[in-house]
């Protein structure tokens, strides 16, 4: 690694700040000897990797679109493989004879925002080239560290094919372990999710955005495993020359398609724990709903029951107040009277016709 400092002495005790270099190449040569280097150019590496019998460079771009064609040109690969896999391309393996490439999702998560860019794996007979942006994560820095310990576990005696596929399952590997750690960071944003959908005081009108964005995070997620089993798939059954015929190595290619299946696996669980918890919880706004429906229409009940007691006794009294009926002061106690006994008969019979007709709502527990 670079390391860029001033050129005096630290005061203060500053941190040194470590600047990654974008090229990197890790190889073995004709004789057994390892060769390690990370730097700004290939230029100190091109000799050792035409003597190499396995090698592996690995590039950061900085913009993969524009500098992944150049590249890939300078290591000596043709245009039209790298033009198949890159921009809106859906192709994702190509295969021309002497060489070949393939794009595998990088996953990158951040909150709800999920993002995949991709990986370049362009192969040949004796070496695998990776170019990656930089700016999404370091995603082979640790498989750079420990990379000369890789190439010495590939047996010398292996043939070419062999040892080139070898090497690209390991590093397809170390991409995969890459995106499945991002599940465990969408899990935890499903459970924060269902914290707020538990939480009165959450503001009803952003959890509907909340959802989207929890079920498009893992959509995304799920697409990315989906598009690596796809390349797997035509890495198993693709009959590439530079790939191995050997049916154990091919069986491993399974294994590795065989992880990623059960990570979907995974994914769609999860999915389906969140819709049952969305279920739940509209089932619980549903039956709060009907409770205030019942509440509301009890209230109904009995102010239509009040209503009609009242209006029978104000239409007595409107119209024994006509002076038709001549009612004089002694005649109060009967007037009292037959205004009490009208209030109680109708509202006993405004009772007894509702609760006969069915209209009367259950009582809400």
């Amino acid at each position: 690694m670079n390391v860029s400092q001033n050129s005096n002495k630290p005061e203060n005790n500053k941190v040194l700040l470590v600047v990654p270099r974008h090229w990197f190449c890790v190889a073995v040569s004709n004789t057994g000897a390892m060769f390690k280097n990370d730097a700004e150019s290939p230029d100190s590496f091109m000799e050792t990797l035409g003597e190499s019998t396995i090698a592996w460079v690995d590039y950061w771009a900085d913009d993969l679109a524009k500098e992944a064609p150049v590249i890939a040109a300078r290591m000596g690969f043709s245009d039209a493989l790298v033009a198949g896999l890159i921009g809106d391309s859906p192709l994702s393996y190509q295969d021309f004879d002497v060489e070949m490439g393939i794009r595998v999702p990088s996953v990158h998560v951040s909150g709800f925002d999920v993002q995949t860019h991709p990986l370049l794996m362009l192969i040949k007979r004796n070496f695998i080239l990776t170019i990656h942006p930089l700016s999404v994560d370091r995603r082979f820095a640790h498989l750079r560290r420990y990379s000369d310990a890789i190439l010495k576990k590939i047996h010398p005696d292996l043939v070419a094919e062999d040892k080139v596929t070898l090497l690209l399952l390991r590093l397809i590997d170390e991409n995969n372990g890459r995106n499945f750690e991002y599940l465990r960071q969408i899990e935890e944003l499903g459970d924060a999710l269902n914290r707020k959908l538990i939480d009165t005081q959450t503001e009803r009108d952003k959890l509907g955005y909340d959802i989207y964005q929890m079920k498009h995070a893992l959509i995304t997620y799920l697409d990315a495993l989906w598009e690596t089993v796809d390349v797997m798939h035509d890495l198993r059954f693709g009959d590439a020359e530079v790939i191995t015929n050997d049916p154990g190595l091919l069986e491993k290619i399974t294994h590795v398609e065989e992880d990623v299946n059960r990570q979907i696996g995974l994914s769609e669980h999860m999915s389906e724990v969140l819709a049952s918890g969305l279920e739940v919880m509209q089932s619980i706004y549903n039956n709060q709903l009907q409770v205030l429906n019942n509440r509301l229409a009890m209230v109904m009940t009995y102010l239509t029951i009040i209503g009609t007691a009242v209006l029978v006794p104000n239409t007595l009294a409107t119209i024994l107040s006509n002076p038709a009926f001549a009612m004089e002061p002694q005649d109060r106690g009967r007037y009292i009277a037959l205004l009490v006994v009208s209030t109680v008969l109708a509202t006993w019979l405004a009772y007894w016709w509702v609760k006969k007709m069915g209209w009367m709502p259950k009582r809400p527990d």
